[in-house]
């Protein structure tokens, strides 16, 4: 009987799947069984952008099973109840804070973010949904030319009004009130490999260096009128 052997690739994404099965997977198998066993049950839920320079597991320094995580262009929250067809993020955010049942819920913005610049440039005619989407940043914006310094000053500010929006959804609202769920915004700078982590009462963010805490903490007003 001939022996079959694998044919030579040059499928760089099947040589990395091949290398999780037999490099990555044998060290941690049994924490994937314990998973598959006992179900997964994260403790935090993480809310980033699409953009490839954010990466939660290294942020968090966390593992498999350890971070549900939703992610879109922008890391936006539709407002509840919308009908605006946005549903894919808050059907993921509803179950996550129902069913896990996520303590912390982070919000993590980042530098240089394509999403903020396109809310004020624009995009493509024929990227309709991504039009439609892109307005759950409007309140954000700020009535400046959009240089850098405007643009890292809305992507904190889309970050706080995402918190806000958070606070309508009547789970949240529910278990914050009952100290069973915190709520955190995160601004990550990419060139600087820091996280900045909004402070409510001090009404501004604070790099991660600097910051007593890991975000606010306990439910209650965010600063409506952040910057």
């Amino acid at each position: 009987m001939t022996q079959r052997t694998a044919p030579a690739i040059a499928d760089e994404l099947l040589l990395r799947l091949r290398r999780f099965h037999s490099d990555y997977f044998p060290l941690h198998q049994q924490r994937f069984q314990d998973l598959v066993t006992s179900g997964q049950h994260p403790k935090t839920l993480f809310i980033g952008c699409s953009d490839s320079h954010v990466l939660p597991y290294l942020l968090t320094g966390t593992g498999p099973g350890e971070l549900f995580i939703i992610r879109n262009v922008g890391a936006f929250v539709p407002p509840y109840g919308s009908s605006h067809g946005l549903h894919g993020t808050t059907a993921a955010f509803e179950f996550a804070v129902l069913s896990p049942g996520v303590e912390p819920i982070i919000v993590c913005g980042h530098s240089h973010c394509g999403a903020i610049r396109a809310v004020y440039e624009g995009v493509p005619e024929e990227a309709v949904s991504l039009r439609s989407w892109l307005q759950l940043a409007s309140e954000a914006l700020l009535t400046v030319q959009p240089c850098s310094e405007a643009l890292r000053h809305t992507e904190q500010r889309a970050v706080v009004l995402q918190l806000e929006r958070l606070m309508d959804y009547p789970m949240v609202r529910r278990q914050g009130t009952a100290g069973q769920l915190t709520l955190h915004g995160w601004h990550y700078v990419i060139e600087d490999g820091e996280v900045h982590i909004f402070d409510a009462q001090q009404g501004g963010f604070v790099p991660s260096s600097l910051a007593s805490n890991s975000g606010t903490g306990s439910y209650q007003p965010y600063v409506k009128n952040y910057g």
